[in-house]
């Protein structure tokens, strides 16, 4: 087996940012991943056929990661988002003028007496119940408007959100997106305080659809609009297997089983007349175990087997968490593409 470059040791010096991750990139282990992972998302950055796909899951914009998500937004780095509702939600809590608190390390020790004093924990950080409720109930201020009885997409209802959110002055990611015309998905939206906010709506005598098959819908009609697609998986979950699904299903919207526009470029397999468009690029930062059998954790090359990714695909995981990865990630992209200017897509307009 041919050897591609020999381990460079690390020295301690002055350097940024980037040239740290780039050093860690010549080592071994999740310091080399992340190394790469930063290299394939340039790339995605830089190529002018990909659109963007951001997969951002679990509980990360309490944790103190929305602005960087923000940040990727609005330097025009991600085109399409799909997001936990969690993720959505928490970060307008903040945006609201509010905070989460920092708990001591006794983790645990005291989940009882939090509940008393109206906390709630999220591992080693709390937040007020009345804040998550007064963001639950802009919510549902904004849901009291919408259409009773419409079929919306989660697209559509959060669009509007961030238009109304904007026109509040409260700055978060769904503003954000909005003003910048980035779709976001939410699959599972009910899952989050929008599921809550729809329930307060619902007790008002106020009905609010929001249809997953519409959703699935405006998301895999994407696929005749776009020329390569990149994948960014922060953590895994729900929006991962929603942006791997646009690579293997979105064939099925057609008769012929083939994306108009497409049908010279979609890889067959044996036993079905199916067409696989695999993304051109793929990472994700995890922490989940692929010998369980999840989603979260399946390496990108199992997803080859299913046409998600294939074997030209660039890719890479990086086992490590968010709020280390994620940070590092963003800092080295700010210095290597400084001054650099990625066309937007104009996408559902």
């Amino acid at each position: 087996m041919a050897m591609k470059s020999v381990v460079e040791t690390m020295d301690v010096n002055r350097r940024s940012v980037s040239d740290l991750v780039k050093a860690m990139g010549r080592t071994a282990y999740q310091g080399r991943t992340l190394g790469r992972v930063v290299d394939i998302i340039e790339s995605m950055i830089r190529d002018e056929s990909v659109t963007i796909m951001f997969g951002y899951a679990g509980s990360l914009s309490t944790a103190g990661q929305w602005r960087i998500v923000k940040w990727f937004i609005e330097q025009g780095y991600i085109d399409v988002l799909v997001s936990t509702g969690a993720n959505i939600s928490e970060d307008i809590i903040e945006a609201m003028g509010f905070n989460y608190y920092h708990l001591d390390d006794r983790i645990g020790s005291t989940d009882a007496k939090l509940f008393e004093e109206g906390y709630n924990r999220y591992h080693d950080i709390a937040g007020k119940e009345g804040d998550y409720f007064e963001m639950t109930n802009l919510i549902s201020d904004f849901m009291m408007g919408l259409e009773a009885g419409h079929n919306y997409s989660s697209r559509e209802v959060l669009e509007s959100f961030g238009n109304w959110l904007a026109e509040k002055g409260i700055d978060c990611i769904v503003s954000s997106a909005a003003k910048h015309a980035v779709p976001v998905f939410c699959p599972a939206i009910v899952d989050s305080p929008y599921g809550d906010a729809a329930l307060i709506a619902h007790s008002k005598g106020h009905g609010v659809r929001i249809d997953n098959v519409k959703d699935y819908v405006e998301f895999m009609k994407l696929a005749k609009e776009v020329e390569d697609t990149g994948a960014v998986f922060i953590g895994g979950g729900v929006p991962k297997d929603f942006i791997q699904l646009f690579a293997a299903t979105s064939d099925l919207l057609y008769e012929d089983l083939k994306v108009p526009g497409k049908a010279d470029r979609g890889l067959k397999r044996k036993g079905t007349d199916e067409s696989y468009y695999p993304h051109k690029y793929a990472v994700q930062i995890t922490m989940d175990s692929p010998q369980w059998g999840g989603l979260s954790g399946a390496t990108l090359e199992e997803a080859i087997s299913w046409g998600k990714e294939s074997a030209e695909t660039r890719m890479g995981v990086c086992y490590c968490d968010a709020t280390i990865a994620l940070p590092l990630i963003a800092h080295s992209l700010h210095e290597r593409l400084d001054g650099h200017e990625r066309k937007r897509r104009a996408l559902y307009r």
